[in-house]
């Protein structure tokens, strides 16, 4: 019922899930991931045992291939189950149990694992491992971004390529990495859901826009100086929004707090996205 990739970032400091299905709120049931670890997707008749059971695994080393052997083996219910799962090193491994629905199927290799069943057929495999592989080089933001990004890449390439055969319902993007959620207070970096939508791959990357615009880190080199005539534009446009008061630096973190940007804040520079914004509310 279920196409889905786990993987790792290229730098091993971020591992995540992706999945779509036609099946209510795929991202509730699938993904499991937590930071410095690995991650793991449960699907066909999923069992969230597998969730917990799998990371506690993977927390002691156990390679990839030694926890989905060690997590089917424990159940007899493995012949309808499909599994998913990637380490901190090494290989990333995959199971489809001879009882799951067709076509079903998946693939694995250095970091990675894509799985599925009730697809149209292999070929939602191959393309979500040619997309995968081929975006290795050159995806842009910070690790944690950069895997989300190729995850949501390579689950719209499964989706394209016809994904599952009874049609489409829901997608999820789970991603983590050290200190990388909210404020750097959480490991979270991405966490999106889409739970009933007749297009979800496609709203998904809508929502991951979003989440890159309010809560990713502004590009250090594309900052500009607060300065001259860029200062007073600034100034201007956060009188005209009622932010005056105190030093520019305050009055511009004033409104980006409620504007959800403040993430983006840099003291003495502003984000061309944050001026963008900021031109474009005013």
């Amino acid at each position: 019922m279920t196409f889905s990739i786990v993987a790792r970032s290229a730098d091993g400091l971020a591992h995540g899930v992706a999945v779509a299905s036609k099946f209510l709120a795929a991202g509730a049931v699938c993904p499991a991931a937590q930071a410095g670890v690995g991650a793991l997707a449960t699907q066909s008749y999923a069992n969230l045992a597998y969730r917990p059971q799998g990371l506690t695994l993977l927390g002691t080393q156990v390679a990839a291939a030694e926890v989905v052997a060690g997590l089917t083996a424990a159940d007899p219910g493995r012949d309808q189950r499909q599994v998913g799962v990637v380490g901190k090193f090494g290989e990333g491994a995959t199971y489809t149990g001879s009882g799951c629905h067709p076509w079903a199927g998946g693939v694995a290799g250095d970091g990675y694992a894509i799985q599925g069943n009730i697809l149209t057929g292999p070929e939602v495999v191959d393309a979500m491992r040619t997309t995968f592989l081929a975006s290795e080089a050159g995806t842009p933001g910070d690790s944690a971004m950069a895997l989300a990004r190729r995850l949501l890449a390579t689950l719209r390439a499964g989706d394209a390529a016809g994904g599952d055969r009874r049609g489409r319902q829901s997608a999820a993007v789970y991603v983590v990495a050290p200190g990388a959620g909210y404020g750097g207070t959480s490991d979270v970096a991405v966490d999106l859901r889409v739970d009933d939508h007749a297009d979800p791959c496609g709203e998904l990357g809508r929502l991951l826009n979003l989440h890159s615009l309010l809560f990713e880190k502004a590009d250090p080199d594309a900052l500009l100086e607060l300065s001259g005539p860029l200062a007073e534009e600034v100034r201007g446009l956060l009188a005209d929004r009622g932010h005056t008061a105190g030093e520019l630096d305050a009055a511009l973190e004033d409104w980006a707090g409620i504007e959800n940007l403040e993430e983006r804040l840099i003291s003495g520079k502003i984000d061309p996205l944050v001026l963008d914004h900021l031109r474009g509310k005013s």
